[in-house]
């Protein structure tokens, strides 16, 4: 059959192996169709969890650590990377889901602040380019804590600081940006998401990402008009309205107050990654990519990362499988953008926590399963000709 190279390019399988870890696994599976199979591994992430490790796997860098406030103000280790004079940083190492409860005190007080922190540590260490992935949040601040941090202030009537988090939103009256870090100005900043959900509204921050948070369904549309009303002043310091961008809603409103305050640009987190890592200079000296990512359904298309890759890999007519932890009955969309087929890993009745706890024996059989379809295809084409 001759020799065969395959690229494995896969997200993580949040909650039971890494970027990284599923490839390792991927790998195992091909080997026992190919051997001699050459394997490419590029870890990728679509702005959320392992935007860090995957950059710094294919461009190196350094990580670096700082102490920073988490969402409810204690402290906590954030690490970002630094790759010459480029930051990459994911919000969630100070801000995210993971670091406390979700219950309704905890997603009204959960600020930000901390990312603004990690922002500030970049630039005394020489970031000309920050870019800050903004998946996986606990907050729903706005970003008004990250903007805090770098200097601005947020006031309410009697000229005041407010509280952190979604509740100093509710006594907001006037921002004041007279004490943001000048560096700002001379620092380019991107945002990196998955989604491309408004600031405010029913497809807003508060409206769809809340409750994931801790917000009751009551209290929804009274917290949007206040995130509504903190938009009007974010027009008004921006000059512009920054709350209808796509994606200015993603991480509680974070990408809203980089537009606003820091001039970023808000765009597809995994278009970015897949540029940084140089994924696409690959393509024409492989035979066939395998993806995947925890669950797939018809939110995939949506600027996940397994759709991401396929779309690279088309423009190079390469064949690409997606090995996923589960699959939705309908994938029409996700075939339209590329993938040409999608196995399950579970290939028994079992629970979620069985599923979490197998990856290491059924992805390594889903990706034979799908090294044995690519290389019948590959014979079958063989014996047309």
């Amino acid at each position: 059959m001759g020799n065969c190279s395959v690229l494995l390019a896969a997200d993580s399988f949040k909650g039971s192996a890494s970027s990284t870890e599923v490839e390792n696994l991927l790998e195992l599976g091909v080997r026992r169709v190919v051997p001699d199979c050459s394997v490419l591994k590029y870890p990728i992430a679509d702005g959320g969890e392992g935007t860090v490790d995957a950059v710094m796997a294919a461009r190196g860098g350094t990580l670096r650590h700082v102490s920073v406030r988490g969402p409810l103000g204690s402290a906590v280790d954030a690490g970002y990377a630094l790759c010459g004079d480029v930051a990459i940083i994911e919000m969630a190492q100070a801000s995210g889901i993971t670091l406390i409860e979700q219950n309704p005190h905890n997603a009204l007080n959960a600020s930000t602040y901390g990312v603004g922190q990690i922002i500030l540590d970049a630039l005394d260490a020489g970031a000309a380019h920050i870019c800050i992935g903004l998946g996986g949040s606990a907050t729903s601040d706005g970003g008004a804590g990250m903007a805090k941090a770098l200097g601005v202030r947020f006031l309410d009537g009697n000229d005041q600081d407010v509280p952190c988090g979604l509740a100093g939103l509710e006594h907001l009256a006037s921002i004041d940006i007279a004490g943001l870090d000048p560096r700002v100005a001379a620092t380019d900043f991107s945002a990196l998401t998955d989604v491309s959900n408004p600031l405010t509204g029913p497809d807003g921050a508060v409206e769809v990402y809340g409750p994931q948070k801790g917000i009751g369904a009551k209290e929804l549309h009274r917290f949007d008009g206040w995130m509504a009303d903190y938009a009007v002043l974010l027009s008004q310091v921006s000059g512009r309205d920054v709350t209808g961008i796509p994606g200015s809603g993603a991480a509680g409103g974070l990408g809203a107050a980089l537009a606003a305050f820091l001039n970023a640009r808000i765009s597809s987190g995994i278009d970015t990654v897949l540029d940084m890592i140089g994924l696409e200079n690959v393509m024409d000296d492989v035979d066939l990519v395998i993806t995947g990512e925890g669950r797939m359904d018809s939110q995939s298309v949506n600027g996940k990362a397994p759709v991401g890759v396929a779309l690279r890999a088309k423009r190079h007519s390469v064949p690409v499988i997606a090995v996923v932890g589960s699959r939705a009955d309908d994938l029409g969309d996700v075939y339209e953008q590329g993938v040409d087929l999608v196995l399950s890993c579970v290939n028994e009745p079992m629970s979620l926590e069985q599923c979490i706890q197998k990856v290491s024996t059924t992805i390594p059989a889903a990706a034979e399963t799908a090294m044995r379809a690519f290389m019948l295809g590959r014979r079958e084409k063989a014996d047309g000709a």
